[in-house]
């Protein structure tokens, strides 16, 4: 394999390759490290942090890491150069190097030589190298010494590195402080050098003293170096101290606002306002009254459009958080002023109507989290203002097609949904509003609008009947070219006569769609339709469309998706025509829709690849099928009650047995089989909620739907018929009539007519399942590699291990994640969970104690970027082949625990130890007195 094919090797976005390609790899880069042509060994070098990628474990990291520290130390500046450039790329798997002292011995010795580019090279190494070292002394010393070298380069790499082991080490900071300060005040050190040393102060907040003396040096250096590059620097790492020190953050705030009013640069008041945004994210908690108001009379004051726009971004990040409840109460906790007359509102309001779009943007954000933070009764006004800023700022958008039109135009409808969903009451003008200025807009506007007015709708379908008129006519007449923006507008607009039509799609809607579908619309903008027809609960439809799509696919799995979706649809479309009370139809539909789930059911298996297995999709359709069977043969049981009465001996039957249940006949039995079937159901859905880690919110609330229909049903059958007390409750009557008399009691007849209304309305509630975002879209990737060791030489050859000793398994571990990692939920730590089961015993036949036989120890680890390692210690003290399983799953920021996987297994063969075995080959061969140990004492 060429170093062409090594090449090739990692440009290969897949992972589970096997460790020996890996080593391949690594040789083959080898090779071109050790070639006689530059070129070849600088190719090699920037290969490595593929190959780091590829395989992320410290057995193949260390050695390259070797590697390139010998190529560091041998070869000439530009390959150091090339080296340095991959450290920083891969300073996540820095952690990783086993053999940090020879790593680091190698690349330290070129500290010493005469060339100062090398030793600056070199400083920069070793600070890039400083998470894994910061407490290196021969490290603190170099970079000391350095600072003080004539050569720019090398000065320059030792305040990088400075930084670097300031920001790890405490006693570096507190030891380089003073001769930082020396420098920047003293009198013969350039201003340039100054500005570069300045920023390193803000890496000295590892203890209160050394804060202060940093602050008290910036301070002093803000009232005496009063040109712009100076403030500007000074300033910045100013609020940077105070960020990461917490307590200076209020007089941090007061010193920004200060420069802000007073300071005539422009230069200086946008870093005061860019430095006051971080404060307001990083604690807006701090900000009080009195700060808020002197950053609106700035921005009242300000003429530049710009330093307004600045300002109207920190006060529109303050506006969404606590920061806005302490501008309108005063230090008593009563209300001021009416909102309407403070600054804040004066400067939103006017500049909702400004000319600059981004300045319109942030007034309207202002407004309307005043108005949803404020109580309802004080801000009716406020509210009108705020539609009309919306408004307006939506009709001068809609029609300009640029980007910062289209930016400012989703601002806009983002905070017009937030005002919509605190204050439902404003929702019909508004959307009367929007499906106007439809027929008026640009194509990227109209897609934006479409999901603003979708978002309206799923929070109030009350409005869907209204808007579906209108929708339909802009349909008929939305697109008249297949260019990307009117593919997209199709869909969106679909979505929304989706939402709005509520799951039944008249034969004319059904006819308009179709129509401009077979016109320009192209496959995959079919297939979106279709998805969101699922989605929406419109099965029929969406049954239709993937028919139609079935034959225009490349692929044979693709085929089986659409296959599988369309006969999905079909069983779902079953199940929307039953009627109240009519149990044979309720059983007609159900075994219609049946067979096409089991049709779909083995399409779907079909469709699922090695890369694509389809485990969420297939599970939810599994546990669908078996939902439909029980709510089948909950019927057939109530039915069974009119065929199969109790007979006549049940009294008697009943008597004998003391089993009051005995008196229903074997109905009872066939209830208690339904209710245990029901909650084995609702068991599987917890099992599917807890191993989809990755799904959005909306999938795990339906999922979680699910799985407490199923168990609001076992729990009604085990009330009403299973357990007297409970059944004894119909008895009373009606609920107004019951007399209870203690809070117990009320609380459980509440409980109870709370269960019955659902039951009562569980069809209505629950129609035909809609299918999840993730049924078909995986928004966020999250998996887990693991690697054991000591591992096998072949896959099936079990480990050897004496039975007098015990086993260290190590687990080590690696997080990969897709193109948004994070998305949903971020994992907090992983828990590893190893178990170990006797397969086969080869030793005498005698019983076992059961805690000899496993092995059973949990471990919660928490990765560190994206890496985990742990130990375990097993016993195998019997005999025989063990199975020693490794199982992974992850626990997230709420502390809930996942069930991703994976599940690796291991096979080990506990051996009898010498001294052992021949123990018992001298008793079996004639009784004789064993030989004793041999030991340490034994010679004297």
């Amino acid at each position: 394999m060429s170093l062409s094919t090594a090449r090739s090797f990692l440009s290969e976005a897949c992972y589970g390759e096997q460790e020996l390609d890996a080593n391949s790899a690594l040789m083959e880069l080898d090779k071109g490290l050790r070639s006689g042509k530059l070129g070849e060994q600088c190719e090699a070098v920037v290969l490595f942090p593929k190959l780091f990628e590829k395989y992320p474990f410290p057995i193949l990291i260390n050695s390259a890491f070797l590697k390139l520290a010998d190529i560091f130390r041998l070869g000439n500046n530009f390959l150091r150069l090339c080296v340095l450039k991959v450290t920083q790329q891969s300073e996540k798997h820095l952690e990783k190097i086993l053999n940090v002292d020879e790593f680091v011995k190698r690349v330290f010795s070129v500290i010493h030589s005469n060339d100062p580019v090398a030793r600056a090279i070199t400083l920069r190494m070793l600070g890039s190298l400083a998470s894994i070292i910061p407490e290196r002394k021969n490290a603190h010393h170099s970079i000391r010494q350095s600072l003080d070298s004539h050569d720019n380069v090398e000065v320059e790499a030792a305040i990088f590195a400075a930084a670097s082991f300031s920001a790890q080490s405490k006693d570096f900071a507190a030891g380089i402080c003073n001769k930082v300060s020396e420098m920047i005040q003293g009198l013969d050190t350039p201003v340039e050098l100054k500005l570069k040393l300045i920023p390193m102060l803000q890496h000295m907040h590892h203890d209160a003293s050394l804060a202060s003396s940093s602050r008290e040096l910036l301070q002093h250096l803000v009232s005496s170096y009063p040109s712009t590059p100076m403030v500007i620097v000074t300033l910045h790492t100013f609020t940077q101290l105070a960020a990461s020190s917490l307590i200076d953050i209020p007089k941090q705030l007061q010193l920004l606002l200060q420069y802000l009013k007073d300071d005539p640069r422009k230069a200086v008041k946008r870093l005061a306002i860019n430095d006051l945004k971080l404060l307001a994210k990083k604690a807006p908690h701090l900000w009080i009254k009195e700060n808020t108001q002197t950053l609106c009379e700035c921005a009242l004051t300000s003429p530049y459009n710009s330093l307004k726009l600045g300002m109207l971004a920190v006060l529109s990040t303050l506006s969404g958080t606590i920061a806005i409840k302490q501008y309108f109460n005063n230090m008593t906790g009563s209300s001021s002023v009416p909102p309407r007359l403070t600054d804040l509102v004066k400067l939103a309001q006017e500049c909702c109507y400004h000319s600059n779009l981004a300045v319109a943007a942030h007034g309207v954000i202002v407004l309307s989290n005043i108005v949803i933070s404020y109580p309802e009764k004080d801000t009716l006004q406020l509210e009108q203002d705020t539609v009309l800023g919306v408004e307006s700022l939506l009709m001068l958008c809609s029609q300009d097609n640029s980007p910062s039109a289209q930016a400012t135009l989703r601002t806009a409808l983002s905070s017009l949904v937030k005002l919509l969903k605190s204050r439902p009451h404003l929702s019909q003008p508004a959307v009367e509003f929007l499906l106007g200025q439809l027929h008026l807009s640009c194509d990227s506007s109209r897609v934006l609008m479409c999901h603003t007015l979708a978002a309206i709708a799923t929070h109030l379908p009350v409005l869907g009947d209204g808007m579906l008129g209108d929708l339909v006519d802009l349909y008929s007449v939305a697109s008249h070219s297949s260019t990307d923006k009117q593919q997209e507008l199709l869909v969106s607009l679909a979505t929304v006569i989706f939402v709005a039509s509520q799951s039944s799609l008249s034969a004319e809607v059904k006819t308009v769609i179709k129509q401009q579908l077979e016109n320009i619309a192209n496959g995959w903008t079919v297939y979106r339709i279709a998805r969101q027809a699922s989605r929406m609960g419109c099965h029929e439809f969406s049954s239709e469309l993937y028919q139609s799509l079935r034959t225009r696919v490349a692929s044979e799995h693709f085929y089986f998706w659409l296959n599988s979706l369309k006969e999905f649809s079909q069983a779902e479309q079953c199940l929307t025509h039953m009627e109240d009370r009519d149990y044979s139809g309720a059983m007609s539909a159900i075994a219609e829709a049946l067979r096409s789930y089991q049709k779909g059911i083995a399409s779907l298996t079909a469709a699922s690849t090695p890369l694509s297995p389809l485990t969420f999709q297939c599970e939810f359709i599994k546990l669908r099928i078996d939902t439909l069977q029980a709510l089948s043969q909950l019927i057939c049981t109530c039915n069974s009650l009119k065929t199969s009465p109790p007979p006549a001996i049940a009294t008697t039957i009943a008597l004998t047995s003391g089993n009051d249940l005995q008196r229903c006949g074997r109905i009872s039995i066939q209830m208690k089989v339904c209710m245990d079937e029901f909650r084995s159901l609702a068991a599987r859905y917890a099992d599917l909620h807890q191993s989809s880690f990755d799904a959005d919110y909306a999938t795990l609330r339906n999922v979680e739907l699910q799985q407490q229909s199923c168990l609001l049903v076992s729990h009604v059958i085990e009330a009403l018929i299973l357990d007297p007390q409970a059944a004894s409750f119909q008895e009373y009557g009606t609920p107004g009539s019951v007399q209870t008399e203690s809070e117990y009691e009320r609380r459980m007849m509440s409980v109870f007519n709370s269960v019955l209304e659902q039951v009562e309305n569980l069809n209505k509630k629950h129609p035909p399942v809609s299918y999840l975002r993730y049924f078909f879209q995986k928004l966020q990737s999250t998996s887990i590699k693991l690697a054991l060791s000591p591992s096998p030489r072949t896959p099936n050859e079990p480990i050897p291990v004496q039975n007098s000793q015990q086993l260290t398994l190590k687990v080590e571990g690696v997080v990969q994640h897709g193109s948004s990692p994070g998305l949903f939920r971020k994992i907090q730590s992983v828990c590893l969970n190893v178990t170990s089961t006797l397969q086969s015993k080869t030793g005498p036949d005698y019983k076992i104690p059961l805690d000899s036989k496993t092995n059973e120890i949990e471990q919660r680890v928490e990765p560190h970027n994206d890496y985990f390692s742990t130990q375990f210690l097993l016993n195998f003290s019997i005999l025989g082949t063990h199975t020693v399983t490794v199982e992974a799953s992850v626990v997230d920021e709420s502390g809930i625990e996942w069930k991703t996987g994976p599940k690796t297994t291991v096979s080990v063969k506990s051996l009898e130890d010498p001294y052992s075995q021949q123990l018992r080959h001298q008793i079996q061969q004639g009784g004789a007195q064993p030989a004793p140990q041999r030991g340490a004492y034994n010679r004297f």
